[in-house]
């Protein structure tokens, strides 16, 4: 028997994966391909999806696909695994193995000695080296040219559902783009708590028929308060973009596009009392949505 291992954190999984398995099955003459998922990448400190939902990705393209299997024992140890010790694991569970293929990419070979038991798993697998990025494949090296160029790191930071499989592109793209809000108003909230704002608040607008996705709200211990941390959050927040700060005294509103963030004295907060008002917009919205589907 013949086996190509595939393994990866599929943080997406993405088009360029299903190149590297088609060309596995078709050019390598294999009588499987072995899909392995990690729990957890051994040079990394985490992943964005957690690997339930990246296994179930998988499940959805590959569960019925002839001479392709999933294997979850990386998923099952539940923390990072070192690939040696996954090798050892498939030769157990397949007694008669004549060749393993170990498909890894180009960007792998500059840390692959650093693998565990490197020499061990050099003696036990053959690799194969899928292209990237146009970085060199030494020619002692089995090659194998994918033209997908794309990689799961630069889809979560710019979602493009033309590299996604069209069976997963919608959840996919609904998952980062969520995640990745998560992540920006954690590091708002994160330099507004630290630097002693007070009441911070977050209103979720998404789906709301509001102007932006988020709303941020903090109290100030004053106005120079509020100048400080308008100048913390330019500079704890290098990657937004500031479009346009409304500069008050007493309220100051920072617009980054789709969050918008009001940094208010408790007289103004007390005064206008904006949470109110996205409430009652709350509600508003959930009973024309309510109307909406009664009448269909």
């Amino acid at each position: 028997m013949k086996l190509a291992i595939f393994g990866g954190s599929f943080d997406p999984v993405h088009v360029g994966h299903i190149e590297v398995i088609d060309r596995a099955l078709n050019s390598l003459h294999v009588d499987k391909v072995l899909i392995i998922p990690t729990y957890l990448n051994p040079f990394k400190s985490s992943s964005f999806a957690p690997a339930n939902l990246r296994l179930e990705w998988l499940k959805k393209l590959f569960t019925c696909r002839d001479r392709v299997e999933i294997l979850e024992y990386e998923i099952e140890q539940q923390k990072a695994t070192p690939t040696i010790e996954t090798i050892l694991y498939v030769k157990k569970l397949y007694k008669e193995i004549d060749k393993i293929y170990l498909i890894i990419g180009a960007d792998n070979l500059a840390t692959l000695h650093k693998w565990q038991n490197f020499d061990k798993l050099a003696s036990l697998v053959e690799f194969v080296v899928a292209t990237r990025d146009g970085i060199k494949i030494p020619k002692h090296l089995q090659k194998m040219s994918i033209n997908a160029n794309i990689s799961s790191s630069n889809l979560r930071n710019n979602i493009d559902k033309s590299f996604i499989p069209s069976l997963i592109a919608d959840e996919v793209k609904k998952y980062y783009t969520r995640k990745k809000m998560e992540n920006r108003i954690e590091a708002i909230v994160a330099v507004l708590d630290s630097k002693k704002a007070e009441n911070i608040q977050i209103f979720d607008m998404t789906n709301q028929d509001y102007f932006v996705d988020q709303v941020v709200m903090a109290s100030t211990l004053g106005e120079r308060h509020g100048i400080a941390l308008l100048d913390d959050l330019k500079k704890g927040l290098k990657d937004e973009s500031f479009l346009h700060i409304d500069d008050d005294n007493e309220w100051i509103v920072i617009d980054l596009g789709d969050i918008l963030i009001h940094l208010m004295t408790p007289n103004y907060r007390s005064r206008y009392n904006i949470e109110e008002f996205l409430l009652e917009h709350d509600e508003q919205m959930k009973k024309v949505r309510q109307m909406a589907l009664e009448e269909r």
